[in-house]
């Protein structure tokens, strides 16, 4: 197998399950890497997603098939690019693989599970629930593996595991790979994590139980999430009769974010249905700076407008305050009465911003990035897509990183010339 043919896409989100599709598709031998035990990314993570509004299963699944079928893609996870260097055409990539301590033998049969004693914070699921220290990622997780939290597992120590395994599945001793690729092009499709809310001291997430951030509204929805989809206040899980959501949670603000992440109002709608669905009679506010929803989705910000019990407010919240019961004050500017007004409410969302996932750990190698972390044109031959880029919605990330994969298969091109 040349070189010249091989592409690099880092990262396993729609983005890159896109970009590495697409590639194989048309002949290019394709290496797929992921940090995490599983592909899918953020997607795999909400309720539902845009435009559509379906359940994110569905697309994954038609991805996810098209990889297990097309012998041209291999795929990693666990695995890091430690080092790159060359230039288009002929890049030599380090990369280190995290031992599963899972092997391909795993059925995926769940009597690990069964017997193991030490109980993890479920990340999926932003700390909300727990997952034993040997876990299946999710219930439509590729690969099909369970795999084991090196930091909680005990090990030779305890080994519960191992014994119960009838496939010879599990191996405690499983050792950290360093692996070198030849490629001849790299998309980094590394994707976004949600702005820390934990930064916004006068919005009380951290300190009131009962203010959460839109990823993790996004998993009580969901019917995999640590309430099986019943929307429910953390404290005294009921479900909640009045929620204001805050748009900008940090954005459009010097001190934090100053750009606009462009589908945070989008989601907030959706989840604003969410709640009517499961709580008709809720009293949902939307307080927000300006509503970003463009061409044929304004329509879709109009329909939730208009259900009843539904408040779009123009103002900034400047101050969320626990009062009685877990239950929230809110201070905020009303820009079209001209006031400030302190509703009360039994949930607050923060609808926080899009920060690319690398922006804290910059890949190495010739890679040019803005001020914020977000990767720009540079040198050819690597290649950002979907959120690396910018924030975007799914539909817009399917379709950059479309774009990626043809600009990679241009210098593999160009390389081997």
């Amino acid at each position: 197998m040349s070189s010249e043919k091989r592409i690099l896409v880092v990262g396993g989100g729609i983005s890159g399950l896109t970009a590495a599709i697409e590639a194989a598709e048309v002949g290019y031998d394709v290496t797929l890497i992921e940090q995490e035990p599983y592909l899918g990314g953020r997607v795999a993570r909400t309720k539902q997603y845009f435009p559509k509004l379906c359940n994110p299963d569905c697309g994954l699944e038609i991805n996810f098939r098209r990889i297990k079928m097309n012998p041209r893609i291999t795929v990693i996870t666990q695995a890091e690019v430690q080092d790159i260097s060359g230039s288009e055409g002929n890049y030599t990539v380090s990369i280190k693989v995290t031992p599963r301590m899972v092997n391909e033998n795993c059925t995926a049969c769940g009597k690990c599970v069964e017997v193991c004693p030490v109980e993890r914070p479920n990340a999926r699921n932003y700390g909300m629930d727990s997952t034993k220290a040997i876990y299946l990622p999710y219930s439509m997780a590729f690969p099909m593996n369970y795999v084991i939290d090196r930091e909680y597992c005990t090990g030779s120590e305890c080994a519960k595991c191992v014994s119960v395994c009838e496939y010879n599945a599990i191996d405690l001793n499983m050792a950290e790979q360093n692996i070198t690729l030849n490629v001849g092009a790299i998309v980094v499709a590394t994707g976004w994590k949600p702005y820390d809310a934990g930064n916004l001291d006068n919005l009380a997430y951290g300190k009131a139980k009962n203010v959460i951030t839109n990823v993790m509204m996004e998993r009580l929805a969901a019917i995999d999430g640590p309430t099986q989809g019943r929307i429910l206040r953390p404290s005294d899980q009921q479900e909640p009769k009045s929620i204001a959501f805050v748009q900008c949670a940090g954005s459009r603000d010097q001190n934090h974010l100053p750009y606009c992440s462009g589908v945070c109002c989008l989601g907030s709608l959706k989840q604003i249905t969410y709640i009517k669905e499961q709580v008709p009679d809720a009293q949902v506010s939307m307080f927000y700076i300006d509503l970003r929803a463009l061409g044929y989705l304004e329509d879709f910000l109009q329909a939730v407008q208009d259900r009843e019990g539904v408040s779009l407010i123009k103002g900034k919240v400047a101050k969320i305050t626990e009062v009685d019961n877990g239950n929230l004050k809110l201070e905020v500017e009303d820009i079209a009465a001209g006031a400030k007004i302190t509703p009360e409410v039994e949930m607050v969302v923060l609808a926080t911003g899009l920060v690319p996932s690398i922006a804290d750990s910059k890949l190495p190698g010739d890679i040019t990035y803005d001020e914020y972390g977000f990767i720009v044109p540079g040198s050819p031959g690597i290649y950002g897509a979907g959120c690396a880029k910018r924030p975007v919605d799914v539909s817009s990330s399917v379709m950059d990183a479309t774009g990626a994969a043809l600009r990679a298969i241009q210098s593999v091109v160009a390389g081997g010339a």
